[in-house]
């Protein structure tokens, strides 16, 4: 007779039951799902849910999933003069930038846009040197952990870091970036005004308005969704649940993992897309 059947005798039988009872998760996907019907049951607050299977998201996943690419990176060229280096502040809105001698593949330190202030504070007249104001750049590999990474970067305090590839600089990653991953997307006065309804963040990562016409998302992605009965990639996802999402709401959908990040009451906002094929495996 089989040590899980409860008729084995007393002995086995109380085993069983505790067993069955006080049964920990297998993998991380089993704890998500209690952690979720704890939420359905009030016992966790929807907010808190997000953050922490984000928090648990960030173990498995790796600097190559989050990065900006390198053809996506902002820099500034260390000969530049001061009133370009302004303009290239003003128009990105960024706050940290990767100084580079020549091209993107030469990174030689780290512009803070703070750092620009004493060109305009009683030092105009002193002779500009951008390598007197850079910090040191810190590289990483692009496989690095989420959750390592963030260690380090409260650890040094240093909040942008340069992935590199086995053929150079792949991009770059934000102590920003890395939160966004627990919390949900950060929204700043640069973000609201996106006029891109579709994102591209790291290799495979994506964020998409939900009010994307079907048309405009199966050029993009190469898909063939069907616009038959909606018109936006926000009704179609709609349907994928059966319900109108809340924010922090997952589903797989066209062979992507898809995320609710911004919803109300009457309708979804703003989705984020991972392909399932670049999702880590998760450790039974």
């Amino acid at each position: 007779m089989s040590k899980d059947d409860p008729g084995s005798g007393p002995h086995t039988f109380i085993s069983w039951l505790k067993k069955a009872l006080t049964r920990e998760p297998q993998d991380l996907q089993e704890l998500i799902e209690i952690l979720r019907n704890s939420e359905a049951r009030n016992l966790l607050d929807p907010d808190v849910l997000i953050m922490v299977e984000g928090a648990l998201h960030v173990s498995t996943m790796q600097v190559r999933d989050i990065m900006v690419p390198k053809i996506q990176m902002v820099v500034i060229n260390n000969e530049a003069q001061p009133e370009d280096i302004i303009n290239t502040v003003l128009e990105s809105g960024h706050s940290r930038f990767p100084v580079i001698a020549g091209d993107a593949n030469d990174v030689i330190g780290i512009l803070l846009a703070k750092d620009l202030l004493s060109c305009f504070a009683g030092k105009a007249d002193e002779e500009f040197n951008i390598k007197d104001m850079m910090r040191p750049a810190v590289f990483i590999p692009e496989s690095k952990r989420l959750n390592v990474l963030l260690r380090e970067f409260r650890a040094s305090r240093n909040h942008m870091a340069i992935v590199v590839d086995e053929y150079g600089i792949a991009g770059l990653v934000t102590i920003e970036d890395v939160i966004e991953e627990i919390v949900g997307e950060i929204e700043d006065e640069h973000d609201i005004d996106e006029e891109e309804n579709i994102n591209q963040h790291g290799r495979s990562r994506y964020t998409v308005k939900a009010i994307t016409p079907i048309e405009d998302f199966n050029k993009y992605f190469k898909t063939d969704l069907s616009d038959d009965e909606y018109d936006t990639i926000g009704g179609l996802i709609i349907n994928a649940f059966g319900h109108l999402p809340k924010r922090g709401e997952m589903i797989e959908f066209a062979g992507y993992d898809i995320k609710v990040l911004r919803a109300d009451k009457r309708r979804i906002h703003l989705l984020r897309l991972i392909k399932t094929d670049t999702l880590p495996e998760q450790d039974s």
